[in-house]
């Protein structure tokens, strides 16, 4: 891959500059913290088109991908759009010879990440995934807990959020464009698992219930799961089970529970709790969260174009997610359990 100069020298490009959550504007703000320099905006909406450049006073806007990727500088493009396009806009910037970050997830299915992947390596650019939540304080507290060895070898992961109550009308709701109620947290979720078990995976399993919010929803038959509970099977003995629901009136506290030979935690936002039994004495101690360090995703990016540095978030590891997933949703097809082709 050929190396960019410094990070002045980065001209940035976003596809996709909607309302919700202005994300644009955070990922252009948080890689200019690199020194690198706003560029391009490709935005259908003309009345979003206008708040980029009132964002950016400089820089250049354009309606249609085509139309930037012929006439703008653009060497590095961040993709924040729906699910179901980022495969195919990424094809047309990779092969346009532009480094690539996406939105997670990186796709909706293994395919297309493997034709991302390939597009990127024909090409000899950079392929990522905005996983800014790698740095959250929440699994930064965790590994260091789980590093120290005050749970000892861990061997179980549950991961869940949810709760009782419609989804509403957006495009997250839709099965087609979201690739499911897994893909939206459920991504940070099997991105955090992970980390913690630092193993391949070989065998996932899942299950659905469908069909009751749905119909009561804009998507109709198109709308998402009610509820998906995944099972991932590890080389090493361990096991993780991912569980998003939209109907658990009694949901579990905390967002994952992770057990050890030595003790559990449970992670939740604000803290991480960790339970000891030691002589017969059970002991619950709580740390609290570290500050989330976000704007290292992007340093990393820009150090690995400039300074050759390792990428943390390449495009193999985002694929594993998706993989999972995508195994998850032919698990309930099938109705069985399926071998992975990737780990």
């Amino acid at each position: 891959m050929k190396k960019i100069k410094k990070p002045s020298d980065i001209k940035i490009g976003v596809i996709g500059y909607g309302g919700a959550y202005n994300m644009g504007r955070h990922h252009i703000k948080e890689i200019m913290l690199t020194g690198a320099i706003p560029c391009a905006v490709a935005e259908v909406d003309p009345a979003r088109r206008k708040v980029a450049t009132e964002d950016f006073p400089h820089i250049e806007t354009y309606s249609t991908v085509e139309e930037m990727l012929k006439k703008s500088e653009a060497n590095i493009i961040t993709i924040i759009t729906p699910h179901n396009t980022h495969a195919d806009i990424a094809l047309k910037c990779l092969r346009a010879g532009r480094n690539v970050v996406c939105e997670k997830p990186l796709a909706i299915t293994t395919a297309e990440c493997d034709a991302m992947i390939a597009a990127a390596k024909k090409a000899d650019v950079m392929l990522s995934t905005y996983h800014n939540r790698h740095w959250d304080g929440v699994i930064l507290n965790a590994m260091k807990l789980v590093n120290e060895g005050q749970i000892g070898d861990v061997y179980r992961v549950e991961a869940h959020m949810g709760a009782y109550g419609k989804p509403g009308d957006w495009w997250r709701s839709s099965k087609s464009i979201s690739g499911g109620i897994l893909y939206d947290f459920g991504v940070h979720l099997l991105e955090y698992s992970l980390q913690i078990l630092n193993d391949d995976f070989t065998e996932v399993s899942a299950y659905a219930k469908k069909g009751y919010w749905a119909p009561q929803t804009a998507w109709k038959k198109d709308g998402n799961e009610d509820e998906v509970e995944v099972m991932v099977r590890f080389a090493k003995g361990g096991w993780l089970s991912l569980n998003i629901t939209h109907l658990d009136s009694n949901p579990k506290r905390g967002i994952m529970e992770v057990t050890g030979t030595k003790g559990s935690m449970v992670m939740d936002w604000g803290f991480v709790e960790v339970t000891n039994i030691m002589d017969g004495k059970t002991t619950i101690t709580r740390y609290s969260n570290p500050e989330a360090q976000w704007p290292k995703y992007y340093q990393n990016v820009v150090d690995h174009l400039v300074k050759g540095s390792k990428l943390i978030i390449t495009s193999e590891w985002s694929r594993r997610p998706i993989h999972i997933l995508d195994s998850a949703e032919q698990s309930v097809k099938k109705g069985t359990a399926i071998r992975t082709k990737y780990h």
